[in-house]
């Protein structure tokens, strides 16, 4: 395991379109890379994030599997809270990119957006999480106040931010030597 700690710097932003698709980024700057630069590694950055899904929601959200798509239950059997499609993961040799289509659930308005994880290298490399054109059902919409947004602002957002630190803490741990 590496000592990453002092070298890496964490990153957070949101913002909602006029539209009201949201975009969340939470990005960290490491001191080197947690994956390897191929399609392994980038369903493994994918397979990371919902296994800390499931960890800080003390297993209350678990995934399923089911066909071609991946769902965030309540309580395992419980309603679809979000719907993913199939994964597509991306590889170069400074590059890796697992991103998965929002395709519906209980928490989104509509089918639109995705859920992108990602890898670069170089001199620093960075590994980050990105919602972008997502519709969140809790969200403030378009022409409407913008306190009518917030539980996504309040809760939904914020859990989003909160695994991405986990996630980005286990990358680090479980990084190779």
């Amino acid at each position: 395991m590496r000592d990453f700690g002092a070298s890496s710097r964490w990153e957070s932003s949101q913002h909602q379109e006029a539209d009201g698709a949201v975009e969340s980024k939470q990005r960290i700057a490491l001191g080197a890379p947690v994956v390897d630069f191929s399609l392994a590694g980038a369903h493994l950055l994918g397979r990371a994030y919902w296994s800390e899904v499931e960890h800080a929601t003390w297993r209350l959200v678990r995934t399923r599997q089911r066909s071609d798509s991946l769902e965030l239950r309540l309580l395992g059997s419980g309603p679809v809270l979000l719907r993913f499609g199939p994964p597509t993961a991306e590889a170069t040799e400074d590059f890796v990119r697992c991103s998965y289509p929002i395709e519906g659930g209980l928490l989104a308005r509509r089918p639109a957006g995705e859920i992108v994880f990602a890898q670069t290298g170089g001199s620093r490399p960075t590994v980050s999480s990105t919602i972008r054109g997502f519709f969140p059902r809790l969200a403030s919409r378009s022409n409407e106040p913008s306190w009518t947004g917030a539980l996504y602002n309040g809760v939904q957002s914020r859990i989003h931010v909160a695994v991405s630190r986990r996630y980005f803490k286990r990358l680090v741990a479980e990084a190779r030597p």
